[in-house]
């Protein structure tokens, strides 16, 4: 789960982590009635959307009075932002930022998050702050480093913080605050179930000042169930319809731009289809594992899901049975089929438990339904199906 910059920076400064005063605005109206809260007369304006890149859309601006905040922010509300992470549709704007200004002498650029496979907390560290880490780790690799800390209760001990901001050639007072913020990051992964949190850009101030400038943070979702203050934050403006539909019926879906609708069960086997369509020369529209357990119903809500996506062309149904029953697929997807009155074409391929059952019921359902061998198959037949 993602949330806002403004919520990011209200966590942080909980955590006693820097960050300057800000103000969040949904209308123009609460401008005037919120501002006196400032102190500085420089303001930044920022559109809140999940995505990063505002600031070459128009997204972030800079104003030294209270008439052209107010100018700006009518020009921002409502606006639909276009940047490398939203895609060409864009996003709509529907609340601001403001904060005060902060006079920059150094920006870098600072992240933590759980390296899954060693199961230790990844600090990412660089000089470069303000560009795309991306970009900075291509072209020059040597101004990144990457540091892995070990869970512990009392956290990063000084000898390992050293290391993470080492980068930075820093003066000893601001180590003493850099040391703080490492340690309150580390807490809140840690007790907010925090997945990744960045700081871009982490500056300095002209005065010596260290202040969190941008702020994004990730959450698990598996663990939002015990982190009720964390789903509060949850902006449904900013998700995908089908994708908070999904989350409904406990479903793992998101949608891509392709036009080849896949449903299967399994992570693996998911990314394993979706690779086999690229591979035949077609885009997946979407990623979607129904899971081990799944019941007809959910399938069903799958199915619906998949063909709710006006992009779609055909289907293909790849699932290998372990706890997944395939008759109970079978099952969902036809009751499905006939509710929606499917007209595109669908594949379905399927191995293990009950599998012959499954596919009688295929057979048996009057549908326009390929069955495929194996998963080259599949691929092969839905590719040429929608040509």
């Amino acid at each position: 789960m993602n949330i806002h910059e403004h919520q990011a920076k209200q966590i942080l400064k909980e955590f006693q982590a820097p960050v300057s005063e800000g103000i969040v605005i949904f209308s123009i109206d609460e401008i005037r009635e919120k501002i006196s809260k400032l102190k500085s007369k420089n303001y930044v304006l920022k559109a809140q959307i999940h995505a990063g890149g505002r600031g070459k859309a128009g997204g972030v601006k800079i104003v030294s009075c209270i008439d052209d905040l107010i100018k700006e922010a009518k020009l921002m509300l409502g606006k639909i932002l276009i940047t490398p992470q939203t895609g060409p549709e864009g996003k709509e704007v529907k609340r601001l930022y403001v904060e005060e200004a902060s006079d920059i002498s150094k920006e870098f650029y600072l992240s933590c998050l759980i390296d899954r496979e060693t199961s230790k907390i990844a600090f990412i560290s660089s000089t470069e702050g303000g560009m795309d880490i991306e970009k900075v780790a291509s072209e020059t690799p040597n101004k990144i480093i990457t540091n892995k800390i070990n869970l512990s209760k009392d956290g990063p001990n000084e000898n390992e913080i050293e290391k993470v901001i080492s980068i930075y050639k820093l003066n000893e007072i601001q180590k003493i605050s850099a040391s703080k913020l490492i340690k309150s990051l580390f807490k809140i992964i840690i007790e907010k179930d925090a997945s990744l949190i960045e700081i871009n850009p982490l500056v300095i101030t002209k005065s010596g000042k260290l202040i969190c400038l941008d702020a994004k943070m990730n959450f698990d979702d598996n663990a939002i169930f015990r982190r009720p203050e964390i789903l509060e934050l949850r902006d449904l403006n900013e998700e995908d319809a089908t994708e908070i539909e999904a989350s409904k019926h406990e479903l793992a879906y998101i949608k891509l731009n392709g036009s080849i609708g896949c449903m299967v069960n399994g992570a693996g086997l998911a990314m394993a289809t979706m690779d086999i369509i690229k591979l035949y020369g077609e885009e997946p529209a979407n990623f979607l594992d129904v899971g081990g357990g799944a019941s007809k119903e959910k399938v069903s809500a799958a199915f619906k899901l998949i063909l709710s996506d006006k992009n779609v062309k055909g289907i293909l149904i790849n699932i290998f049975g372990g706890i997944m029953r395939c008759d109970v697929l079978a099952q969902g997807v036809v009751d499905a089929a006939k509710e929606i009155n499917l007209s595109v074409p669908l594949v379905v391929r399927l191995a293990g438990t009950n599998f012959k059952e499954g596919q009688e019921i295929l057979d048996k359902s009057n549908l326009k339904i390929l069955s495929a061998s194996d998963l080259n198959d599949a691929a092969k037949k839905i590719v040429e199906a929608i040509k």
